[in-house]
């Protein structure tokens, strides 16, 4: 008799070995689907998943409507082995409730679209507003700083989904530390030989150490009021 199992308790990856299922001993290759629950490793047919049907990770839309009208819906994940770790590749879903999800989507694709242009429109528009709060923030900080360089540091350091300094939390509260790690990262590029020096040794500990002096000088220079 096939045990139940709670969703929750499932899930499942696409192989990338062939294998062999826990229950039934079916033979299972490259691609196909195996289910991890209750400490097996199942084919669809021995999890109860058999009458899913695979929906591929890429229109969110259809993913959040086919989940929604899904009765039963599952996780496919794929293991990494360059990223060592786990990636999400799309849902199992009812056939009935994907077919429904794509319909609605196609019927409101454009208002969707549309909806996507204003939204990324005014994104576009709030992260000019920021980086020109943190250029602002950074001359207040840094008066003797150029005017160039404040707009480079603040057009690098926000990049949106760059993951640097300035898309931190704390750069995004203008805090004095969060600017300066951005100017300090601008000043080690353009104003040392950091670059070449971790290319020779290629040790950025020893590269920065080696111009951590010309990095103070600069910071000292920019941090305070011009003499006239």
């Amino acid at each position: 008799m096939m045990a139940s199992f709670r969703a929750a308790d499932r899930i499942v990856y696409i192989l990338r070995r062939d294998t062999h299922c826990g229950r039934c001993n079916r033979e299972l290759g490259i691609r196909q689907f195996v289910c991890l629950t209750g400490g097996e490793a199942l084919c669809l047919e021995c999890a109860g998943l058999a009458h899913l049907e695979y929906l591929p990770a890429g229109d969110t839309a259809v993913t959040r409507r086919a989940t929604k009208h899904s009765a039963l819906h599952v996780v496919v994940m794929k293991k990494s082995a360059a990223r060592k770790r786990s990636e999400r590749q799309g849902i199992l879903a009812e056939p009935e409730a994907i077919r429904r999800a794509e319909a609605e989507s196609a019927a409101d694709a454009a208002k969707r679209a549309e909806q996507q242009a204003k939204a990324a429109k005014r994104r576009a528009k709030e992260d000019q507003v920021y980086i020109a709060a943190f250029a602002t923030a950074l001359r207040k900080q840094f008066p003797c700083c150029p005017q160039q360089d404040a707009q480079e540091i603040a057009a690098h350091a926000c990049q949106k989904y760059s993951g640097r300094v300035g898309r931190s939390a704390a750069a995004k509260q203008l805090e004095p530390q969060a600017i300066r790690l951005a100017v300090i990262a601008h000043i080690r590029h353009k104003y040392t030989q950091y670059d070449r020096l971790l290319a020779r040794y290629d040790d950025r500990y020893l590269a920065r150490s080696q111009v951590q002096g010309r990095i103070e000088q600069v910071l000292i220079r920019w941090e305070r009021p011009s003499k006239r």
